[in-house]
């Protein structure tokens, strides 16, 4: 699968945000507030697109990709680059989450170098956890929120011997 990354407009950020994830991904479901889109067009979030000019996915870093109530529970401690990601809902568990994490982890070495990552997930998303683990990431801090039960996890060493190891991007 070739893919291609661009920075979020008002038109991509419209349509991520109409996507609608099934029970219990539902949570991810934008609630059509404004802040919302707010959101994805004043920090760094951005479309990937495949060899088709689909919109397959997005992905943001720092702050963004952080749970706000993450911080009561002291989860988001310094020296870490945070990531958040989310895959077009049709295309959950049809074998794409590897190239797609993959890339998204090329682009985020290639701009910012070897530095420890960070992301956030949800303790019911399973088949995310598993994906992260098989690229290097250890679950670290686990917190509740309103809705559901979080964990961070981190990846702290050589990201290119993971990322070259996947051939299908």
């Amino acid at each position: 699968m070739l893919l291609y990354s661009i920075p979020v407009n008002e038109k991509t950020a419209a349509y991520i945000l109409s996507w609608r994830y099934p029970s219990p991904y539902d949570l991810y479901n934008d609630t059509g507030e404004e802040e919302s889109l707010k959101e994805f067009l004043e920090n760094p979030y951005f479309a990937v697109i495949n060899e088709m000019d689909e919109i397959i996915g997005f992905y943001c870093i720092g702050y963004s990709a952080q749970v706000p109530n993450g911080y009561l529970f002291g989860v988001y401690e310094e020296g870490y680059l945070d990531i958040g990601l989310g895959m077009k809902p049709e295309l959950i568990g049809k074998g794409y989450g590897a190239s797609f994490l993959a890339f998204i982890l090329y682009l985020i070495e290639k701009k910012y170098g070897r530095v420890p990552l960070r992301l956030t997930v949800a303790t019911f998303n399973e088949r995310a956890i598993h994906l992260y683990e098989k690229f290097g990431f250890a679950k670290r801090m686990m917190f509740d929120d309103m809705i559901t039960t979080f964990q961070t996890m981190v990846k702290e060493d050589d990201l290119k011997n993971i990322i070259e190891g996947t051939n299908s991007i």
